[in-house]
């Protein structure tokens, strides 16, 4: 029996003592909390994602959990003096269904819109997705996930058809004669994952990290690829080329599991090394020995993550080296493959079960008339009444208050003033709405703009399912219930979906036929009931959770999707004898390099990208407020290379302005020599004059809807 079993809560009881995850990145690291005299305390455990490792964010986890600044009552702005003021739970969810009816009833269904969060539980990103669609019959609904996964999403459905970020268990890692890490820092993002990347080398692995900076991972790799920001496809498609030059391509898997290998070995066949090293700036001898440790490596992993990933060109960069993955044989091999880090602590789950402006739950497209039959019949209403497909996420933000565009905008565990790219122009929309309604734990930069803040539940005061990188289903207990005045997200979803439909009904009808007691009933606030409806409206789906359920993640220490049945197998490994495309074959797709959106001129000379530092976490909100992080990293710094502050006379500490076509951000210099020289870095988890988003490009991939956070135009000057 697991911990987790051993910990699980009886029916009707609270524990002072459960196994539980973090509630910050994917990696969900095991852990366990108990309540005692002193508060409640974290303590790691032995779980096969971090091998009881904790980092400081998972450590310090709880200190939030009473928190002087914690949002414990509903809040309404008052119109009279601008000001938010306690009040009722009635009194703030009459304002924000009023709202709704108003601007429904002014500019139809579309006028109200749904924004998500990666962190939510499925059973809170299923509901919710599923209260935009039937509870306001709005098209509008896109999550934050949409700024992190998005691009490998893409890339892995038109390759895979499937996306799963890692299609193997993450111990595969430690195994890997050769792994190569593209756009990614876990040591900084997830910590407890780097004592695999050691693993792997204690066994003779070779780690090689392609990043424009000298990270905390970086410094940690055999070999470090160091190219512009921006020309990763290109870097891709020279390994491709030398891979095919010196014969490491395994022919007979192409032949045999794939299609569309010939239109690429054309494309990279213009692509040699030193064409890629005057664009990248990487040196054909590095370029060289990658491809060399990549094709002749016994077990052979390629993983990329946010650096690679967020740009107009996300999707056919992570395609790059998809193909490249292809072209080795790795996808489906023992110890080998393609995967993808993702960031979010649910940032799988959910993407897959109805948050994201195209899908239903399962993975399941919202233009598949089978798809929408099948949904349509577990919630109980005609597929012809659910709305079709909205706009990706900042397309979404963009539009708000804009003619033919949403005039409400409710928001769930997300705070896009500090997150979206060209933030300012995201806050001025924000300001623009008729209704802006926020459901948070704290007042996040973007809850202090709202009508209406509901103050909600944390995660160690509600139970529900997370699914990590792994497409692993893990099981997080309450240890607690939430203060008195304090609602879950599945609660607060329950009482708006029984108000908005009481609302259309007329007062003489009589109270049981209302339809505010249907639309309880098919919004049940309890997450174990929430799960057993997601488990079937997934049934058949890509993302299957048909055979997961809460005991058995109990005794498996998680269940890997898909799982149709309860008493079969669930899938660690994907792609072992097929992909999941109608014929069974992966598809190569010929890609090339594009110059980013933005390009680097006389009055903006510098290239800008941003990242994360290891104490701080997304857009700050709970991470800031932790007083052993904010001392770890109390505010935002702008990274230049020492040859460059020389130039433009600046010391380190010196404050400085960075400027953009979009807006501007000032905070201390930082110089460092693991920068390129035409390069600056700034972490994005800070909001005010730091605000790093505040200059980045909203430019965005035509296939994902990926804004273009990690390259931008920038000058930069002493303040």
């Amino acid at each position: 029996m697991t911990d987790g079993a051993r910990s699980a809560t009886p029916p009707g009881l609270m524990a002072r003592e459960v196994a539980t995850h973090c509630p910050y990145c994917a990696l969900q690291c095991g852990m366990t909390l108990r309540e005692g005299d002193a508060g409640v305390t974290v303590h790691p455990r032995q779980f096969p994602t971090n091998r009881g490792g904790l980092c400081q964010k998972g450590w310090t986890s709880a200190e939030l959990l009473d928190h002087p600044e914690r949002l414990t009552t509903p809040l309404v702005r008052d119109p009279a003096t601008g000001a938010l003021h306690p009040t009722s739970w009635d009194t703030a969810l009459d304002r924000v269904v009023a709202g709704i009816r108003a601007v429904q009833a002014d500019a139809g269904r579309d006028a109200v819109a749904v924004f998500g969060g990666g962190g939510l539980t499925n059973e809170k990103a299923y509901a919710l997705g599923k209260f935009a669609r039937i509870g306001l019959r709005t098209r509008h609904i896109d999550y934050n996930g949409r700024f992190c996964m998005s691009s490998a999403a893409a890339a892995g459905m038109r390759a895979f058809g499937i996306d799963r970020g890692l299609p193997f268990p993450l111990s595969d890692l430690g195994r890997a004669d050769t792994l190569l890490l593209v756009g990614a820092n876990p040591a900084e993002t997830m910590p407890p994952l780097v004592r695999w990347l050691t693993e792997q080398r204690g066994n003779g692995g070779q780690l090689i990290v392609i990043d424009p900076r000298v990270t905390a991972t970086a410094r940690q790799a055999d070999l470090h690829l160091q190219p512009l920001p921006g020309t990763d496809l290109a870097v891709a498609n020279a390994l491709l080329h030398i891979a095919l030059t010196e014969g490491w391509v395994d022919r007979a898997y192409v032949a045999d599991r794939t299609t569309g290998f010939d239109a690429v070995r054309r494309s990279v066949a213009a692509w040699w090394p030193a064409r890629a090293e005057q664009l990248s700036g990487v040196p054909v001898a590095d370029l060289e020995a990658t491809a060399r440790a990549l094709g002749t490596g016994g077990r052979v992993i390629i993983l990329t993550a946010r650096g690679a990933e967020q740009h107009a060109k996300g999707v056919d960069t992570v395609t790059a080296y998809v193909n490249l993955a292809l072209a080795l044989g790795l996808p489906g091999r023992d110890g080998s493959g393609y995967g993808c880090l993702t960031g979010q602590g649910n940032g799988q789950g959910g993407r897959e079960h109805g948050q994201k402006a195209d899908q239903l739950p399962g993975y399941r497209r919202i233009d598949d008339p089978a798809a929408r039959e099948h949904v349509a019949g577990v919630w109980g209403v005609p597929a012809d009444e659910l709305p079709g497909p909205g706009v990706p996420a900042y397309q979404l933000l963009d539009s708000l208050g804009t003619p033919g565009g949403p005039r409400a905008l409710l928001v769930f565990g997300s705070n896009p003033v500090v997150s979206a790219p060209r933030a300012a122009r995201v806050e001025g929309r924000l300001r623009d709405l008729d209704l802006l309604v926020v459901a948070d734990l704290l007042l996040s930069e973007t809850a202090a703009l709202a009508d209406v803040v509901l103050p909600t539940a944390q995660w160690a005061e509600e139970d529900g399912t997370m699914t990590n990188l792994e497409g692993r289903v893990l099981r997080r207990r309450a240890l607690r219930p939430p203060p008195p005045d304090v609602r879950t997200d599945l609660a607060i979803i329950a009482d708006l979906a029984a108000r908005l439909a009481t609302a259309e009904t007329p007062a003489t009808q009589p109270a049981a036929a209302r339809p505010g007691a249907v639309a309880a009933a098919r919004f049940p606030a309890d997450p174990a009931a929430v799960f057993a409806e997601l488990r079937r409206a997934s049934a058949g789906g890509a993302a299957d959770y048909a055979g997961i359920s809460w005991d058995r993640i109990d005794t498996d220490d998680g269940v890997y999707w898909p799982c149709p049945t309860e008493d079969g197998p669930d899938t660690p490994r994907l792609f072992v004898d097929r992909f999941a495309t109608p014929d069974g074959r992966a598809r190569f797709h010929a890609v090339d390099h594009r110059p980013a959106a933005e390009q680097v001129c006389a009055t903006y000379p510098l290239h800008f990208t941003t990242g994360r530092v290891l104490a701080q976490y997304q857009s700050g909100t709970q991470t800031r407020r932790v007083a052993a992080l904010r001392r770890a990293a109390p505010e935002a710094f702008v990274e230049l290379h020492p040859d460059l502050a020389a130039r433009l006379g600046i010391d380190d500490g010196d404050p400085v302005r960075v400027t953009s076509r979009r807006g501007e951000f000032s905070a201390p210099a930082r110089l460092s020599a693991g920068i390129r020289p035409d390069t600056v870095f700034a972490p994005f988890h800070y909001a005010g004059a730091g605000r790093a988003n505040s200059v980045t490009n909203d430019a965005v991939d035509p296939i994902s809807g990926m804004p273009e956070f990690k390259i931008c135009a920038v000058r930069v000057e002493k303040a």
